[in-house]
Order: structure tokens, then sequence, then C-alpha cells
């Protein structure tokens, strides 16, 4: 049933329960930040060269951290790599479920990452770990879609490869439809991965671990398709990581050492071609270790769900869209991001950034669209309400 226009607010979840969340000083305000006044530049090692100090200090920390120092869960000293910022789907449950307990508990990721309509996809997990997330998404792709892993580090590698025959009997499909690759996040193509070759692009809690974030960015964008999206969970601080922060080995582990200013994302980001990051969920991240804690000071971090598109430069137009209620999980409705979420057969005001996203991504399919100053439910192959006479002003933010 349609209900008119719906102008919807920005509700971030999980983002309130401590006072520092401000426009200025944490990602929960990120989707409006788009004012250069808010974007603030800092001198930050996300746009070093990383070439320059490649495989070294920087890239030994998560390995040998990963690789060696941590052996289950339970041997993490912070929640960064624990708690999932929402509820996890029923089917997403389903499908966790089916995935062997030792990949399971050599999982160190710091959410959810499960971006929607994946049907038939080619997907790309950047620092894949032990293969969790991969194995849970190559049944969400299902048998004509493929999952690909990438890490750096071989003792994961091992674990996520040693169980490729046996989930592929699990899901009860013919042939893998999961590989993993081991190569650096920054460094894709020497990795073979091709340009434009992949649909959309997950991380989990991994980006911080890297000396030069710029360089993920930048290829990421390059191995995705056209319409693409990398939808990652990361860890962000309130303000740029002092040298003794960035430096101390425990802490690099543990994903707040090389935590990213969440400004410098939205920089980044845009600078390599992405169209802004869009915040899905933000959730506050607890040390419950003196030292730790002590070295840290007045710090603080989240671990925060962004997705960011390759799609055409954005018009200044805003548009009326309708969600027709296909995509597997989301009956109902799809909270697309912590501004916009769309009931089935409701039309909904969006602007014009968002109208790009959805009109030139795999969601296009998904939605009707309406130009702006159409009666809302006109101009649609099956209307439900022509009464609505509001005129939509275009989007001049």
């Amino acid at each position: 049933m349609v209900v008119g226009v719906r102008r919807t607010g920005l509700s971030v979840k999980n983002c309130t329960a401590a006072g520092f969340f401000t426009l200025n000083s944490f990602p929960c305000a990120s989707r409006i930040v788009h004012h250069p006044k808010d974007i603030q530049p800092t001198r930050h090692n996300c746009g070093k060269n990383w070439s320059q100090h490649g495989p070294s200090v920087f890239l030994t920390f998560p390995q040998d951290y990963y690789g060696k120092t941590l052996k289950t869960r339970s041997d993490l000293k912070s929640n960064a790599c624990l708690a999932p910022a929402q509820p996890i789907p029923a089917f997403v449950l389903k499908a966790l479920k089916k995935i062997h307990p030792e990949v399971t508990s050599k999982y160190y990721g710091c959410g959810l990452v499960v971006p929607e309509c994946l049907e038939g996809c080619k997907l790309l997990d950047l620092g894949s770990g032990s293969g969790r997330d991969c194995y849970m998404l190559s049944q969400l792709v299902g048998e004509k879609g493929h999952v690909t892993g990438i890490d750096m580090t071989e003792d994961q590698l091992e674990v996520a490869r040693k169980y490729v025959d046996h989930h592929t009997q699990e899901f009860g499909y013919e042939k893998p439809n999961v590989d993993f690759v081991q190569g650096y996040i920054e460094a894709l193509k020497e990795a073979g991965l091709q340009e434009n070759s992949f649909d959309i692009i997950i991380s989990n809690c991994v980006v911080n671990l890297s000396p030069d974030k710029r360089k993920v960015l930048s290829d990421a964008y390059r191995v995705l398709k056209d319409g693409g999206e990398l939808y990652f969970s990361d860890v962000y601080s309130s303000r740029k990581l002092s040298d003794e922060i960035k430096n101390h080995k425990v802490l690099w582990g543990e994903c707040l050492g090389g935590a990213l200013w969440w400004g410098d994302l939205v920089r980044l980001a845009q600078e390599v071609g992405f169209s802004p990051p869009r915040l899905v969920t933000a959730n506050v991240i607890t040390v419950d270790n003196m030292e730790l804690e002590a070295i840290l000071g007045d710090y603080q971090f989240v671990s925060a769900t962004y997705r960011l598109f390759k799609v055409p430069k954005i018009s200044n137009k805003a548009s009326l869209v309708i969600y027709n209620g296909n995509i597997t999980g989301f009956g109902e409705s799809l909270e697309f991001d912590a501004q916009y979420t769309f009931k089935v057969d409701e039309v909904v005001e969006v602007d014009g950034e968002v109208a790009s996203i959805l009109s030139h991504s795999r969601f296009a399919e998904e939605f009707t669209f309406q130009p702006p100053g159409v009666p809302a439910g006109c101009g649609v192959k099956k209307p439900k309400v022509c009464a609505n006479t509001r005129t939509i002003a275009p989007n001049v933010s």
C-alpha cells in the first residue's frame, strides 16, 4: 500500500551511548558530512605509499598477531573484533550454522558484513582470514555466484582452504563457488585479481590493519565493476592517533592502532572515485584491559559499517523511489543505511546521491523510480495512489 511521500530522518543506532558522537567528531553523522569545514585535512599514515615500506613492521604486526599470537577469539583483548552492531537476520544465522567450527573459532572480524541482493553476484572479501564470511556469503550468492577471499596470512588461509570441499558438500553444490588467494589488500593486481571483475567487495575489520588505506580503496575501486559496491565494517577513531598508539603491536593487532579517523575515510573514498561513504551501523568499542586503556587515554573508537559505490557522478536532483520487496530476506523492508529504510510499496523521497546509487547499481531492478515533480504513485507501471501532488525540490546540498 502506498502511503505517499515519506521524508526519512537520520537515525543511527547504537551511537547515542557516548556523548562524543557529534558532526565533527565521529561517523554517526558522516552521511551528511559533505562540507569542507567538516573534513579537516590531517597528516595520516593512510596517505603514505605502502610500497615504500612494503611488508614491513606494519604488515608483520597483524601477520604475527593473527597467525601466531591469537589461537581463538577468546584471546582478544577488546570487543573491537567481536560485537555486531545489529541483530543477525534469521537467514544469515542459518548460513552461519553450516560453517565448520574451526573456521568460526579462528574468525576475528569486528561485525557482520552481509550486503543485500546477493544472488548470482561475484564477491571479493578483503582480508578473508579463516574464511567464515566467505563460506557464509557463498551460500547467499548461490551456486551461480562466486566468492573470492584474499589474505596475507598463510596460517589463516590454511584453515580456510582446508574446508573448501567440506563446505561444497555441506551446501549441496556440484563444485566449489569459493576460492582463496594469498596477497595484500593494497596490491590486488599483483594477486591476480582483474579490473572490473567483482560486483561487490566486503571487508570485516581488516582495512585498519593496512598501512596504506588509500591504496586499499583505489585497488578496490579498480577491481569493482561499474555499479559495484564496497561494503565493509572497520574501526574508526575520534581523532588522529598518536605515534605511540600507531606503533603499539597489541593495539595494532586489536584493530585500534591502525584505526582511521572517520573524516579521512570520507575524503579518501571520494578522491579515488567512490560515492560519498554511507553509514549503515556503528557500535561503541570498549577496551577491558587497564594497560591498554592507559595508553589510549581519551581516544574513542567505534566499529562502523559503510557502503561505497562505483557509480557515475551524482546528480543534484531528488527522486521518488518505491521498493518492490523482492530481495531475499528483506521482503517487508530494506534498511539501506542509517538514513533510509524502504518499506514495500511505500513512496520515499531520496536525495540525488541515493537516487544515483540505486539506479546505477544492482539495486536498479529492485525499485521503481519516479522523476521529481510527479505526484507520488503516478508514473509507474501499476500506480497505487495518484492523489498526492507534492512537488519535490532538487537537492542542492
